[in-house]
C-alpha cells in the first residue's frame, strides 16, 4: 500500500493525525513549562527561557520559512493531516502570540525573584545615578568605538541585516532645523548582551539607546526601539550540479545570511508616543507581513540569558553539576581494546562518561598496531578532542572520515574540520549526494599477531564531548565480528557512493533497510494480537507508514507505549484505531536524545538507532539501527525504557485532544533522570565487580517497590 493510500484508509486526516508544526509548538511549550517550575533554582528556570527562545528562532528560520514558501507558491496541502500552509501559518502565529504573554509574565517573575538573590537584570532607566554614570563611562570607553550609527536618508540607505541581527531604531530631531529623521544602530555580535556592574546586569541596548545622541552629532534622540530580524536559513543545495561541493556549501552559507526576512521582533520603545512611528519606519524598510511582527513588553532574543546561567558567582542558583562516571569494566581499564574484546560495553550518557569514547579514538591514534580508523562526523563541536586525535593519526595511519557538511547550523564548523583533516592527510568524504549522513559509527582495525582485529563504536548521539554532558544517548563499544563486518561494508558504501543500494547483514541501514525492518517488527507484534508489546523511544514520530502500522497493531490488541520527546503526529486514544497506544514525552534538565525500539516477540527484541521515526531519517538519510544481540546490553536498554515509563515528575502524556498533561505523581515522585544519576553514583561508589546492568536492575526494582 502506498503512503497516499494508507493515509486515505483512515478517512478524515485531521481526525487521525496531528499536525507536525503544531505538535512541535507543544513540545516547546513543555520546555517553557520548566521555566514555570518553582522547584528548580532560579537560573535553571531562566535557562529554560533561553532554550525556549533558541528553539523558536530555529523553528521560524526553517519550518515557518518553509510554510511561507509553500503558501507563496500556491501549495494547497502539506503533511498527512492535510492542513493547508495558510491554516498552519495562522495557527502558528496565534499560538506564539498567546504564549508571548506567558513568556513576558515568567520573565518578570524570575527577574523579581532574582532581586532577592542579588542578581539584578536591569535596563538603564532602572539604575541609580551612580551606576548610570558608570554605564556612561562604559559606553564611551567600550561601546562607542564599536557600534555603527546610521541616519537613514537617500545617501545612507537602510543596511542589510544578517540573520538574528540585533539593532536599535531611533527617532532623531535636528538641533538646527527641528526636522525629524530616523536612524538605526547596528549592534555587532561580538558584544555581549549584558554589561555587569556589581550585582547589576544591564542590557546594552538600553545603554546605547540612552547615549545615542553622542553618536548622532547635531541630533537629539527623541526615542529608541530595539528590534531583531529572523531570516530564512534553510539552504537549497543542488548537489548534482556541483563540481566543488565545498565551494557550493560556502556559497550556501553566505546566501543564508541574505535569505528573506520571515520574522521581526520588537521590544517596546522607551517613549510610548513614538512606538508606532518607529515600528512603521522599521517595517517600511524590511516589509515583513504584519502577522510575523511580534511585539514584546520584555527583552527580545532571550537566548542572551545563557550569559547569566554560566556565572560562577551565582552557581548556587543552578542545579548541582553532575559529574559523569566511568563504570566497570572501564573504570580501571588501561587498554580499552582489551576491555572491548572481553565483552560488549553499552554506555548511557550523560550519566556515564563520554571519555571512554574519546579514549577509544585517542588510543587508536597512538597505537602503532592500529592500521586504520574510520568515522562519521555529524556534529562534533568547536574544540573536538576526537578530531584532534584523528588529525594526529592521519600522519601515519589510514584515516577515513565522513564529515557531513549538511549538518544544519554546523555547516561552517564542519567545513573547518573537513579542511583540517584533509590537510593532515586524512581521506575526507564530504557526505553523500542527495542524502544526509546521520549515522554515528567509528571503526578501528588493528594488527594483532598475524591477524586483524576489528573494533566498532555505534551510537544514537553525536561525537561531541560537550553535548554528551547534556544529551541522553546510548552508545556501544564492541568487537562483535558481525557488527565489524557490516561496519566495513558500510564505510565502503560511503566511499563509493552506494549508500542507496547497500544491504547489511546484522546491522540495518537507511534508506535501504531500517524502515522495512521496523514495519516488519511491528507486523510481527500485530500477529501476536493481545500478546504483542511495543515500546518505541525517539525524538519524533512523523512517518505515516509507521504510524499506520502502529494503528493496525493497536486495533489487533497490541499494547504500545511511545516515548516521543518532541513532534508526534500519531493521535492516541481514538476508539477503534489507537485506543491501545499511549504517547509520553519526558522533558528535563537533560535533552532526551536516545532512540530505542523494543518488540516483545522478536529475536533480538530490542534495538537502538541514530534514526527517528521520520521520513527524512528513514528515506532521505544514511542511518544505522543496531540490534542488542548480547543479553546484558538488551537488559540495560530495557531498564532505560522501564524507568522512563514510570517517571512521575518529568513525564507528560499526550491525549487525543492534542494537549500534553503531566503524569500524576499520586504513587510517589520519581524522576527517571534523577534516578539514573543516583544509580550511576551508587554503582561507581560501590566499585563492585558485578555486571553493571545486574546492579541497575536490582536498584531499579528496589526503587520501584519503594515508590
Amino acid at each position: 500500500m502506498s503512503q497516499k493510500e494508507s493515509i486515505q484508509s483512515y478517512g478524515v486526516k485531521k481526525e487521525v493525525f496531528f499536525n507536525r508544526e503544531l505538535s512541535w509548538l507543544r513540545f516547546n511549550t513543555r520546555v517553557l513549562n520548566e521555566a514555570k517550575n518553582t522547584k528548580l533554582p532560579l537560573l535553571e528556570r531562566l535557562k529554560f527561557l533561553a532554550i525556549y527562545s533558541t528553539n523558536l528562532d530555529e523553528f521560524y528560520m526553517i519550518r515557518v520559512a518553509g510554510l511561507q514558501r509553500l503558501f507563496a507558491n500556491g501549495v494547497i496541502e502539506s503533511g498527512a493531516d492535510k492542513i493547508t500552509p495558510f491554516e498552519q501559518l495562522t495557527e502558528i502565529r496565534e499560538y506564539i502570540t498567546r504564549e508571548r504573554k506567558i513568556v513576558e509574565s515568567l520573565y518578570n517573575d524570575i527577574k523579581k525573584s532574582l532581586i532577592k538573590e542579588r542578581l539584578l537584570i536591569r535596563n538603564f532607566d532602572e539604575l541609580d545615578s551612580k551606576t548610570k554614570q558608570e554605564m556612561q563611562k562604559y559606553f564611551i570607553d567600550y561601546l562607542y568605538p564599536i557600534i555603527v550609527p546610521i541616519v537613514i536618508d537617500s545617501t545612507h540607505p537602510f543596511p542589510h541585516l544578517n540573520n538574528l541581527s540585533f539593532g536599535i531604531a531611533l527617532t532623531l530631531k535636528s538641533k538646527d532645523t527641528g526636522e525629524i529623521k530616523y536612524g538605526m544602530i547596528r549592534i555587532p555580535r561580538v558584544l555581549k548582551r549584558f554589561c555587569a556592574n556589581n550585582d547589576s546586569f544591564v542590557f546594552i541596548e538600553s545603554i546605547i539607546g540612552e547615549f545615542a545622541s553622542v553618536l548622532f552629532e547635531g541630533f537629539e534622540t527623541i526615542a529608541y526601539m530595539p528590534f531583531r530580524v529572523t531570516r530564512n536559513a534553510d539552504m537549497e543545495i543542488e548537489e548534482d550540479e556541483a563540481d566543488d561541493f565545498i565551494a557550493l556549501m560556502s556559497e550556501g552559507l553566505r546566501a543564508r545570511k541574505k535569505g528573506e526576512i520571515v520574522r521581526l521582533e520588537v521590544s517596546n520603545a522607551n517613549k510610548e508616543s513614538e512606538y508606532k512611528n518607529l515600528l512603521e519606519f522599521v517595517n517600511t524598510q524590511l516589509k515583513v507581513p504584519k502577522d510575523d511582527v511580534y511585539e514584546y513588553q520584555s527583552p527580545i532574543g532571550m537566548n542572551c540569558f545563557w550569559e547569566l546561567v554560566g556565572l560562577k558567582e551565582y552557581a548556587c542558583l543552578t542545579l548541582p553539576q553532575y559529574v559523569a562516571k566511568i563504570l566497570p569494566p572501564l573504570e580501571d581499564c588501561r587498554d580499552i581494546f582489551d576491555c572491548i574484546e572481553k565483552e560488549d560495553i553499552l554506555l548511557f550518557h550523560p550519566y556515564e562518561s563520554f571519555d571512554p569514547v574519546v579514549q577509544f579514538i585517542q588510543q587508536a591514534a597512538k597505537d602503532p598496531d592500529v592500521l586504520s580508523i574510520r568515522m562519521t562526523l555529524y556534529r562534533v563541536g568547536s574544540k573536538s578532542p576526537i578530531v584532534k586525535a584523528l588529525t594526529e593519526a592521519a600522519e601515519n595511519k589510514q584515516v577515513t572520515v565522513l564529515v557531513e557538511l549538511k549538518a544544519r547550523f554546523d555547516e561552517e564548523n564542519n567545513l573547518h574540520w573537513a579542511k583540517s583533516l584533509e590537510s593532515a592527510g586524512a581521506h575526507v568524504i564530504y557526505g553523500e549526494s542527495n542524502l544526509k549522513v546521520h549515522a554515528k559509527i567509528a571503526l578501528v582495525i588493528r594488527k594483532k599477531g598475524d591477524k586483524l582485529q576489528h573494533y566498532v563504536h555505534l551510537s544514537s548521539g553525536n561525537y561531541n564531548a560537550q553535548t554528551a554532558k547534556i544529551y541522553t544517548d546510548v552508545s556501544l563499544l564492541s568487537a562483535n565480528h558481525a557488527f565489524t563486518k557490516d561496519a566495513i561494508k558500510f564505510f565502503h558504501s560511503l566511499s563509493t557512493g552506494s549508500s542507496k543500494k547497500v544491504m547489511l547483514d546484522t546491522l540495518y541501514t537507511a534508506p535501504t533497510q531500517i524502515k522495512g525492518k521496523l514495519l516488519e517488527l511491528i507486523q510481527n507484534e500485530t500477529a501476536q494480537k493481545e500478546q504483542g508489546r511495543i515500546i518505541m523511544k525517539a525524538n519524533a514520530c512523523v512517518d505515516v507508514d509507521i504510524i499506520n502500522a502502529l494503528y493496525k497493531a493497536s486495533k489487533a490488541g497490541v499494547k504500545i507505549d511511545l516515548i516521543i520527546r518532541g513532534i508526534c503526529c500519531l493521535k492516541p486514544g481514538i476508539e477503534g484505531v489507537s485506543s491501545n497506544i499511549h504517547v509520553y514525552s519526558i522533558v528535563g534538565k537533560y535533552l532526551e536524545h536516545a532512540r530505542i525500539y523494543y518488540f516483545k516477540n522478536a529475536k533480538p527484541d530490542i534495538y537502538f538507532a541514530s534514526a527517528d521515526i521520520m521520513p527524512r531519517n528513514l528515506e532521505r538519510r544514511v542511518e544505522l539501527l543496531t540490534p542488542a544481540v548480547e543479553k546484558h546490553v538488551a537488559e540495560k536498554l530495557m531498564q532505560i525504557l522501564t524507568l522512563q515509563l514510570n517517571d512521575t515528575m518529568q513525564r507528560y502524556e499526550l491525549k487525543s485532544d492534542g494537549e500534553y498533561y503531566k503524569v500524576s505523581a499520586k504513587d510517589g515522585e520519581l524522576s527517571s533522570q534523577n534516578e539514573w544519576e543516583k544509580i550511576t553514583n551508587q554503582i561507581h561508589n560501590e566499585n563492585a565487580n558485578k555486571k553493571v546492568n545486574e546492579k541497575i536492575k536490582r536498584l531499579i526494582n528496589k526503587m520501584m517497590s519503594e515508590s
